[in-house]
């Protein structure tokens, strides 16, 4: 089991952000969190990259438990390929976007050595598979949003990481964009070699077929979780809103409406 959440609680000032979370995830699943604003989503992805601690509960993600022999928060970070708006403005926009790619093989902002041949040919094969070779050379403070998107992807990748976490890789995307992004995401979950993903959005309609499960989130509980057929329904979504929800699936993505 490549996750491991067991009652967890995250509280702060008195106040419950997070209460009695579970949630457990498999090497090759690809799950998508959702919730509205302040559901406890970013809470859950901290916990999850040993960037804070639960109040209480057990924790255990990638083979390693916390507070036993051999967790190491550093150890989990190097696990996981987490990209978020957070990175855009971190990254050198003089490099240009293969050495940005290039720099996730070093964990490291910028490349500061000359990678070797077969780091490059890594970096090339990625490229191809998000379809960006056409831009590589390009400096990265040049591109629009869903290119840079796309290559912190790339940059992800390049560390090998069990476990690829996107936190609403599309925001502020057009829809010819974030239908170029999505693809690009659609390749890498149909890889079946390929990593464990958590998909984070504030769109379901965006949501692709690759990715099977769902955690949705309110008010700091897990409100529902489990396959997405069966989970995103007319009565969950409506009773996770509060208003009357509507809910078709076409080209197995759910599309809401108010009815």
């Amino acid at each position: 089991m490549l996750l491991d959440l067991k009652n967890i609680n995250w509280i702060r000032e008195g106040k419950y952000i997070l209460k009695d979370i579970s949630w457990e995830i498999n090497d090759g699943e690809h799950w998508v969190l959702y919730g509205l604003n302040g559901a406890g989503k970013s809470t859950i992805l901290d916990i999850i990259n040993a960037y804070t601690a639960p109040s209480s509960g057990e924790f255990e993600i990638l083979d390693m438990k916390q507070g036993k022999p051999g967790y190491s928060a550093d150890g989990i970070r190097k696990q996981i390929g987490y990209v978020s708006q957070s990175l855009f403005k971190k990254m050198r926009q003089e490099d240009n976007a293969f050495t940005t790619v290039i720099s996730g093989a070093f964990a490291s902002i910028g490349v500061y050595e000359e990678p070797s041949e077969q780091i490059k040919e890594k970096a090339k094969a990625i490229c191809e598979t998000l379809g960006i070779t056409h831009y590589i050379n390009r400096r990265f403070g040049t591109l629009s949003q869903g290119e840079q998107t796309r290559v912190l992807i790339g940059r992800a990748l390049m560390s090998e990481p069990r476990l690829l976490i996107l936190d609403e890789p599309t925001n502020g995307l057009d829809f010819v964009a974030r239908e170029d992004l999505l693809e690009s995401i659609g390749n890498i979950g149909q890889d079946k070699n390929g990593h464990t993903m958590i998909y984070v959005t504030h769109h379901l309609e965006e949501v692709l077929p690759v990715f099977k499960k769902i955690l949705l989130l309110k008010d700091g509980e897990v409100f529902e979780s489990g396959n997405i057929q069966s989970v995103v329904n007319d009565k969950n979504m409506s009773e996770l809103f509060n208003i009357n929800v509507d809910v078709t699936f076409k080209n197995d993505r759910p599309i809401l409406s108010k009815k």
